[in-house]
């Protein structure tokens, strides 16, 4: 828990609040050979000027000059806030300085950068008025849900039971006056040696344990109050742009809710309760292990205890899946079991090892493959811009399979097809497929759970089972790790090791894959009867060993490079983990390599 103000009188460079230059206003046409930096000049004064690209635009300014200052002069287009700007490839706060030629680009809310800054912020303002309603509090970050991040709340280092909707009100009151009052958010960078004796101090062992288990010389602290904490990001120079936000009641907790892509507060959603409870397992787990954060994990991989919480994390898998099966079992009448889940979540291991389990208890598991039924090339989908859509429920022949389902699990027998990807459709040759007494038909994909691809089956001869990495290893208290992320991280070691991707092709190619999810995936979740979650808590530090190394072949000119670099400096907080005790059946394994499974 945070965080009276440094009082100590040590002397420190801030970065925010010092006067800001006056952006110049003239355009000057590139320089240089073969369109090189663009050369840096004296203005009218003597003072040396620099050359700026802004959002394409050709610009000089002050040497000095704040981002602010220059958007002051060159407002951006959008309709929605600019919350940063991106320098030569790296997220900024408004007030960075710009001391040296270079290209900027703003960031709005909306994007994934600008809503970062914003939610960062937000938090931050929680954090504060939590503080100036009971210092004793202290806010600890949960999952993502409703359309923000759910809070516990922890005092004299025990979590609390329940938060009651009277202390929501009050967090809510004085957030609400913190907004209004339109504060200055001062960020300092310090010496860890001052981070640690003021987190020691106020016994804020989650950031206590990060500190002290990595090598930065130097942090970033921010504070909007009596408050500070340290960021692990840009944040918004003044609370007056954290306008739009909700408070509210969720379970025995509370949620910080944001506003959607368009900068409008969302409709509140329907209640995520077979998703809230897969969080809550998977927290329990970790505390059981003792790992809830970084500095936790890392401090377990320096002094060698990490073997068991392998053993223990991998256990824990094991065992929800021989329950799954179990599951299935018990429903006398299922024949189909239907397994759904976004990019990276492990859905294909998962499957493979649930495959075992029902085998142990008698049954017959018969796999049919989705990818035998897209559509021709010709007839498949098309997005905006012409290029094929795979990822819509209409790329698949939805009749076709449902019939075959439907044939298959009354006791008859189908001529099942082969797509031949390469010629962009099928081939002539079947697969004969009838299902036995003990026979159990498994399919796994993105669609599985959408209700349009078993139209007219009885629920009961179905099972539906969700699948995704919802990591609940935390940052620090304050700080999640977005669960997107280690999928993402996932996705591009394996396609770099096998797949003959670059990571920059993969960063690239993301945000169509988190669209395809945000329509086919999300939206039926709740549809499942179980929910397995593949993250494994001590996998961060296993993935940064080939992460890194595939994030630093990223092109500096790369319109991924902003992306990389957030990795980066997120992968840097770990403390690396050879895999060699990655057990062969573990889902980490078909991202890694060396799986007991084939592919």
């Amino acid at each position: 828990m945070s965080q009276p103000a440094n009082s100590s009188g040590r002397k420190r460079r801030q970065t925010r609040r010092r006067p800001a230059a006056t952006a110049g206003t003239t355009a000057s046409p590139r320089e240089g050979a073969n369109g090189g930096a663009l050369a840096s000049t004296q203005n009218g004064n003597g003072h040396r000027s620099i050359r700026v690209v802004l959002d394409g635009t050709e610009l000089t300014c002050p040497k000095g000059c704040r981002a602010s200052a220059l958007l002051a002069e060159h407002p951006p287009k959008s309709a929605l806030p600019t919350l940063g700007v991106i320098v030569n490839g790296r997220l900024r706060a408004l007030d960075h300085e710009l001391v040296s030629d270079c290209t900027i680009r703003t960031v709005q809310f909306g994007s994934k950068d600008g809503t970062s800054i914003y939610i960062r912020t937000a938090v931050l303002l929680l954090c504060e008025a939590v503080h100036e309603v009971d210092p004793l509090l202290n806010p600890v970050v949960g999952q993502s849900l409703a359309g923000g991040y759910s809070f516990t709340l922890r005092k004299n280092g025990k979590l609390v039971d329940r938060i009651s909707p009277a202390l929501i009100r009050q967090f809510r009151t004085r957030m609400t006056r913190i907004v209004a009052e339109d504060r200055p958010i001062f960020v300092e960078r310090v010496t860890v040696e001052e981070a640690l004796e003021h987190f020691r101090k106020v016994g804020a062992q989650d950031k206590v344990k990060l500190l002290e288990t990595t090598r930065r010389a130097e942090i970033q602290w921010a504070s909007a109050g009596s408050y500070k904490d340290n960021i692990n990001g840009p944040v918004a120079v003044r609370t007056g742009s954290v306008e739009k936000w909700e408070l509210v009641p969720y379970e025995s907790e509370m949620v910080l809710r944001f506003p959607g892509p368009e900068f409008d507060m969302r409709p509140k959603p329907r209640r995520q309760t077979r998703l809230y409870n897969a969080y809550r397992e998977t927290r329990r787990w970790n505390e059981e292990l003792g790992v809830a954060n970084i500095g936790q994990l890392n401090q377990a991989v320096i002094n060698g205890q990490v073997s068991d919480i392998i053993r223990v994390a991998e256990g824990f898998h094991e065992k929800k899946i021989a329950a799954i099966a179990d599951e299935i079992a018990e429903r006398k009448n299922c024949r189909l079991v239907l397994v759904a889940g976004p990019s990276s979540s492990g859905k294909t291991t998962f499957t493979k090892r649930l495959m075992v389990q029902l085998r142990v208890l008698g049954l017959q598991p018969v796999a049919i493959s989705m990818d035998n039924y897209y559509v021709n090339r010709v007839d498949t989908p098309k997005h905006a811009d012409g290029s094929y859509n795979f990822e819509s429920l209409d790329a698949l022949d939805v009749k076709l399979f449902n019939e075959h389902i439907h044939t298959l699990i009354d006791g008859g027998r189908v001529e099942t097809p082969i797509y031949s990807f390469t010629r962009g459709e099928r081939i002539e040759k079947t697969i004969p497929m009838e299902l036995g007494p003990r026979d159990v038909l498994i399919t796994e994909g993105i669609h599985c759970l959408n209700p349009r691809l078993t139209e007219g089956i009885a629920r009961r001869r179905t099972f539906g089972i969700y699948v995704s990495a919802l990591t609940q290893l935390s940052i620090d208290d304050h700080s999640r790790i977005f669960t997107a992320d280690v999928r993402m991280l996932r996705r591009i070691v394996r396609d770099r090791l096998y797949r003959n991707y670059t990571a920059d092709q993969t960063l690239i190619g993301w945000k169509s894959v988190r669209s395809g999810e945000n329509k086919y995936i999300f939206p039926f979740q709740e549809n499942a009867d179980s929910m397995f979650n593949s993250a494994l808590v001590y996998e961060p530090a296993v993935i940064r060993t080939y992460a890194e190394r595939f994030l630093l072949e990223v092109p500096l000119d790369s319109p991924a490079m902003a992306e990389a670099y957030r990795l980066l400096r997120f992968l840097h907080m770990l403390v690396p983990l050879f895999p060699e005790e990655v057990p062969q059946n573990s889902i980490i394994r078909e991202f890694i390599g060396g799986s007991a499974f084939r592919y």
